[in-house]
């Protein structure tokens, strides 16, 4: 699922629909551990048995709240790899967000994934409860840093993608919204009851052979299609309206002219609910 990371994450391969939902509308908790963690720069440091890359901007002050970005890696890929693609740690540095990309465990085929829906991806072995897990690395570093509580946001490619959505659903009260790249909700709608709206980024490519834009298979699992998801998050953050097309974007230079379709669904209101 992400050994074509690389050129996936370019611009997604060839046409790419990119679709927004914002927050529209108005477990157990999570337990901080205590990890020393960076003052500044970037480490990698131990949070509940797993390697997680923390990197501290020099732009971070202790005085006023970060945002906080946490990037989840696809299948059979890892945090390091994730990084030689996004390469959002200048953007780190460049923005002031403190930023985050852990490792998912290690299934009896080798490979690292994330137990995030019904079709991704606990193929083999265990089924970690990876929702539970990713909520207390985040408040981890909620606990280590002075963290701006409205602005935590989380991107996921692949696999990584179908871990944002699942976070969105579960943990509405800490994420503050998600991009997911080729990623895909909970095909069975009634696990997902998020407990207030989160806005959504999702850009899927229209070629993608393994996460299908339409829909489809994963080994024997059907995930959702990108529209049904967006369609799916409209619902749950109360969008109103039919949206808006934007311009399109030319994002791939070795295709030609614009590549990328754009759709904005819009805020009900304007008030955002506490956090």
């Amino acid at each position: 699922m992400a050994r074509h990371g690389r050129r996936a994450a370019r611009a997604m391969t060839a046409a790419a629909a990119v679709m927004v939902t914002l927050a529209c509308g108005s477990t157990d908790g999570p337990r901080p551990s205590s990890v020393a963690m960076p003052a500044s720069g970037t480490a990698t440091v131990e949070v509940g048995g797993r390697q997680v890359t923390v990197h501290v901007p020099d732009l971070y002050d202790p005085a006023r709240p970060a945002p906080l970005v946490v990037a989840l890696h696809g299948y059979t890929s890892d945090a390091k790899e994730l990084e030689t693609y996004f390469r959002l740690t200048p953007e780190s540095d460049r923005r002031g967000f403190i930023y985050t990309y852990p490792d998912g465990t290690t299934d009896d085929r080798g490979e690292r994934f994330w137990n995030a829906t019904d079709a991704c991806c606990a193929f083999s072995g265990s089924a970690p409860d990876d929702s539970r897990y990713l909520s207390e690395l985040i408040a981890t570093i909620q606990g280590s840093y002075r963290i701006d509580r409205a602005r935590v946001y989380l991107i996921g490619h692949s696999n990584g993608g179908f871990m944002a959505f699942r976070m969105a659903c579960d943990h509405a009260d800490q994420v503050t919204a998600i991009v997911s790249l080729n990623g895909a909700t909970w095909n069975d709608t009634a696990q997902c009851r998020p407990s207030e709206p989160v806005g959504v980024l999702a850009v899927h490519s229209s070629d993608d052979e393994t996460v299908a834009f339409g829909g489809g298979l994963l080994g024997r699992r059907v995930h959702p299609s990108a529209a049904t998801t967006i369609d799916q998050w409209l619902g749950y953050n109360r969008c109103a309206g039919t949206g808006r097309d934007a311009p399109e974007l030319d994002l791939v230079a070795d295709l030609p002219a614009a590549e990328t379709s754009v759709r904005t669904d819009f805020l009900l209101s304007q008030v955002q609910p506490a956090r």
